[in-house]
């Protein structure tokens, strides 16, 4: 029944994502207010069709830690899903993507339109000094920068470093740096298309205060986070 449900599902999110894409387009062409209302409405009817028809709902702790205006948030990341619920949580987040993403029909252009950070991976000291340009910019206008430090989806339980460039964007923005876990790849994966019914959670950590040394933010961070994301994992066992 999993497998029907979470069929009928990805069918749902990108036939949506054509249809609203298109039928939206429009709004590209006006104020950034325009598109962003646009993808709110979708995840409206995404979220809804995901605990409706693979029985995932999802609840956010944590909001308490969550700073007024420009930010830095680093988040685990193990699916799709909290890329696309960020837009729902946050005030107005600028998500950091691969610049591959860009070029995605539909996706890319509002992607593009409500400005996130895209980043050339393979530009190497040049891509840094652009995602800290854009990151810096975005900040300044109050919104709240979100890159995943690992640098890809991560399954839960799996190991995989922590990447140097959420050193580099919390010494150059001079904010605080809230750490998020979660546990999505439990009913949301990585890979594959089926669904597992339950609760997926979102929680927000108590802030790293800007000013730690490099290294010694690397070590806060990551075992924040791990420490964090492990709970959720074992409670979702139990």
């Amino acid at each position: 029944m999993h497998i029907v449900g979470s069929a009928i599902f990805v069918i749902w999110m990108y036939l949506l994502m054509a249809v609203m894409g298109l039928v939206c387009a429009p709004a590209l062409l006006g104020p950034r207010s325009w598109a962003l209302a646009c993808l709110r409405f979708y995840l409206v009817l995404v979220f809804a069709g995901l605990r409706v028809l693979c029985g995932v709902s999802y609840e956010v702790r944590g909001r308490e830690h969550l700073p007024r205006g420009g930010a830095l948030i680093a988040s685990k990341h193990q699916s799709m899903f909290e890329t696309l619920a960020f837009w729902r949580i946050l005030d107005d987040p600028a998500i950091i993507l691969k610049k591959e993403l860009k070029h995605l029909p539909v996706f890319g252009w509002y992607a593009m339109k409500l400005k996130n950070v895209a980043v050339d991976r393979s530009a190497g000291s040049k891509a840094l000094r652009d995602m800290l340009k854009q990151a810096r910019e975005r900040a300044a206008q109050g919104r709240q920068i979100v890159i995943f430090p690992q640098g890809t989806r991560v399954a839960p339980g799996g190991i995989e470093s922590y990447k140097p460039g959420i050193a580099g964007l919390y010494s150059a923005m001079k904010v605080a740096c809230v750490p998020v876990a979660l546990n999505s790849g439990q009913h949301w994966p990585g890979s594959g298309f089926v669904r597992t019914p339950g609760r997926i959670v979102i929680e927000f950590l108590p802030a790293i205060e800007p000013g730690l040394p490099k290294e010694a933010f690397m070590r806060e961070l990551e075992t924040r986070i791990e420490t964090a994301s492990a709970r959720l994992l074992q409670a979702g066992h139990s």
